[in-house]
């Protein structure tokens, strides 16, 4: 399978927690006694679904093919005040930066962003009440107890956002999947047309004195991508983990590299405004091709509110200059 086949970040799950085990009207009897007090114990409760974080998982696709997720029930409760055994909890892994919504509402339920951290998803019935809880000076035999509690049926979202220390930004062949492929060992697949890249291509990219860090080519965005147009909000979600992000313009653009940067911002400020806060560098891509003469006229009509740099992937230059930026940016943080 290609790496495209195997990165799921989007599932949508049938979670059903367990009923709740119902409590017991037990009277106490033995060879010494014909007519004792209530001893009924509690049920137990009904299985939860637990959603839990794995650091070692980077994708949702064990759980692609899994659309109903079933908790056991609790087991009823029993004399001498025995409670009944809890209900199996089902335990889905997940990668951290999954977040869990309900299908329905769209509502978030909540972030997985730990290793070991587990939430809740769809909790378990609660079990009922033995019949000793209802005895009182006026009633000393309660020949009745509480049934358990009904166990939750929900459609849930599971959905991946990326962690990584630089997202590149960019549109469609601004040549982020060469950057990566420079920079690092990941080997996305690369190609002179647009959306070559369909899935985020993660890379760990080495730095001076055995340092790394991670760096996420989030496919291309185009204009309209945050109203959904082309392959719009699914990948600028992955934008909102990463910690820098680095714009990517091709000196070859037919705008200007100013107004390039400008659409870029837009996008992302349309889709999250908070994305506006992140440190931010400009990578002017393809550069190799430029003489001196139009390298400095170029360098006049970039934006002055970002650190920029003249880049190639291709002929490697100014790569350990970007690093360096990079680098910088990651650890202001």
């Amino acid at each position: 399978m290609s790496q495209g086949s195997n990165f799921v970040d989007y599932v949508k799950i049938c979670c059903r927690s367990g009923h709740g085990g119902a409590g017991s009207a037990h009277l106490h009897r033995d060879k010494f006694t014909a007519t004792g007090g209530p001893d009924g114990g509690d049920g137990g409760r009904g299985g939860h679904v637990i959603v839990k974080g794995n650091a070692q998982l980077w994708t949702l696709l064990h759980l692609k093919f899994r659309k109903h997720v079933i908790a056991g029930d609790g087991d009823s409760g029993g004399s001498s005040l025995s409670t009944g055994k809890t209900g199996r909890d089902e335990i889905l892994e997940v990668p951290l930066g999954t977040i869990a919504r309900d299908a329905e509402t769209g509502e978030v339920l909540f972030e997985i962003n730990q290793d070991g951290e587990t939430k809740i998803l769809t909790g378990g019935g609660r079990g009922g009440l033995g019949n000793w809880h209802f005895k009182t000076a006026t009633k000393q035999t309660p020949r009745f107890a509480q049934p358990g509690e009904e166990g939750q049926e929900v459609w849930n979202i599971l959905e991946l956002k990326l962690l990584a220390d630089v997202g590149l930004v960019g549109f469609p062949n601004a040549g982020k999947s060469t950057l990566l492929s420079v920079v690092s060992a990941a080997k996305p697949e690369i190609a002179d047309y647009a959306f070559t890249t369909l899935v985020p291509n993660l890379g760990i990219v080495a730095y001076r004195n055995g340092r790394s860090f991670v760096m996420a080519d989030i496919p291309g965005i185009i204009e309209g991508a945050s109203q959904g147009k082309g392959l719009g909000i699914r990948f600028l979600r992955h934008i909102e983990r990463n910690s820098v992000l680095l714009f990517m313009v091709p000196a070859d653009t037919t705008r200007t590299i100013k107004e390039e940067y400008q659409i870029l911002l837009k996008e992302l400020n349309e889709y999250n405004p908070e994305l506006m806060h992140k440190p931010r560098v400009l990578a002017i891509t393809k550069s190799d091709m430029l003489d001196d003469e139009l390298l400095g006229e170029m360098k006049k009509e970039l934006p002055a509110d970002v650190p920029s740099v003249f880049i190639s992937s291709v002929a490697q230059k100014n790569i350990a200059e970007l690093k360096d930026m990079l680098w910088t940016e990651i650890n202001k943080q």
